[in-house]
C-alpha cells in the first residue's frame, strides 16, 4: 500500500513517556510536516534523566538485533526514504542500526541516513565512552548528513573549537559529505548560530540566543532540517526554516515557562516559522586553502 509521495522516514531514538526529546520530538515534528514514520526506541525513560534521577529501560541487545531483522525483512521496507538516529542505549545498538541502514542502502541506494551523534555537550560526554566510540566507528562512516553540537563534534575531532574556522575544518574531517553543526559561534552578539557545510557550500544561521532553553532541540533541528531536504528545498533554505522553526518553539517555550518544549502549542511553527533569522556565506575551508 502506497504511503503518499513523501515516503516514510524511520527515526530511531529514546522514547520519554514525560517531554518532547528524542523520538517524542522528531516524531512529533515530522509527522507535523506531513511524513509517514517508523520510529524505534532504543531505551525508555520516564522524563528527561536532566529532570533528575529517572530509570532507563534500555532495549537490549538481542531483543534490539531480532527487531532489525524485521525490520529488514519487513514487506512494507521499500516505503523507507530515509533513516534519523538519535540517543542509543548501549554500544551494540550502534552496530544493528549500522546492519539496518545497510541493509536498506543495498537495496536503495538514494535513501539519506541522517546520524544525530547525541553523546555529550558542554558538561563533557553524557553517554558511556563505548558508546561514545561505537557512534563514531559505527554510524557516522555510513552517513548522509551529521548532525553533532559543536562539544560532540569537538570530541569526535579531539580538540576544541572555539572559532567557526576549526569547526568547519573539524567538520570536513568528519566523514558524512554534509554536517549540520549546531551552537556554532555567532557572530551577532547574545546570538548562538547553526553552521552548516557540504561540497563548497558553508553557511551560518544565526539567531537570538534564549536563556535556559528546555531540551530537545538538537532532536528539533536534525528532523526538520531533514524533511526541508527531502522536501527538495535548497540546502540554504532548508537550514534557514530549520532554524527559524526551532528558534521559534524554544523561545515561545521558554517565555510560557515550560521544561519542555511546547510542541503541541507550537506546530504551526514547524510548518510556517515567522521568526526572523540572519543567514551567513561563510567562506569554506576549501577556498581559503586555494588563496
Amino acid at each position: 500500500m502506497s504511503v503518499g509521495e513523501k515516503g516514510a522516514i524511520l527515526v530511531i531514538s529514546s522514547h520519554v513517556v514525560r517531554g518532547t526529546v528524542g523520538n517524542r520530538a522528531a516524531v512529533f515534528a515530522l509527522e507535523s510536516l506531513g511524513h509517514p514514520v517508523w520510529a524505534v526506541p532504543t531505551v525508555i525513560l520516564p522524563w528527561h534523566p536532566g529532570h533528575g534521577r529517572a530509570t532507563r529501560v534500555v532495549i537490549g541487545a538481542g531483543e534490539f538485533d531480532a527487531l532489525v531483522d524485521d525490520l529488514i525483512g519487513a514487506p512494507w521496507r521499500g516505503e523507507i526514504k530515509a533513516v534519523l538516529s538519535g540517543y542509543i542505549g548501549e554500544a551494540a545498538q550502534a552496530a544493528s542500526i549500522a546492519r539496518l541502514v545497510r541493509a536498506l542502502k543495498t537495496e536503495n541506494p538514494e535513501i539519506v541516513y541522517l546520524c544525530d551523534p547525541v553523546c555529550g555537550d558542554e558538561g563533557g560526554l553524557y553517554v558511556p565512552l563505548a558508546t561514545a566510540e561505537a557512534i563514531r566507528d559505527d554510524l557516522l562512516p555510513l552517513a548522509s548528513i551529521a548532525t553533532p553540537n559543536r562539544f560532540e563534534l569537538a570530541w569526535l575531532a579531539g580538540a576544541p573549537l572555539e572559532t567557526n574556522a576549526a569547526i568547519m575544518e573539524a567538520a570536513l574531517a568528519l566523514g558524512p559529505s554534509r554536517v549540520l553543526v549546531t551552537s556554532a559561534v555567532a557572530m551577532m552578539a547574545g546570538g548562538t548560530g547553526n553552521l552548516y557545510l557540504s561540497g563548497r557550500t558553508a553557511l551560518l544561521a544565526e539567531h537570538r540566543q534564549v536563556p535556559n532553553p528546555p531540551n530537545g532541540t538538537g532532536d528539533l533541528v536534525a528532523s526538520v532540517f531533514l524533511s526541508r531536504l527531502l522536501d527538495g528545498l535548497s540546502e540554504e533554505r532548508a537550514l534557514q526554516l530549520a532554524t527559524a522553526s526551532v528558534f521559534e518553539i524554544v523561545a515561545r517555550s521558554a517565555k510560557r515557562g515550560a521544561d519542555e518544549l511546547t510542541l503541541e502549542q507550537d506546530a504551526a511553527s514547524l510548518a510556517t516559522p515567522m521568526a526572523m533569522v540572519q543567514m551567513r556565506r561563510l567562506v569554506h575551508p576549501a577556498a581559503r586553502r586555494i588563496r
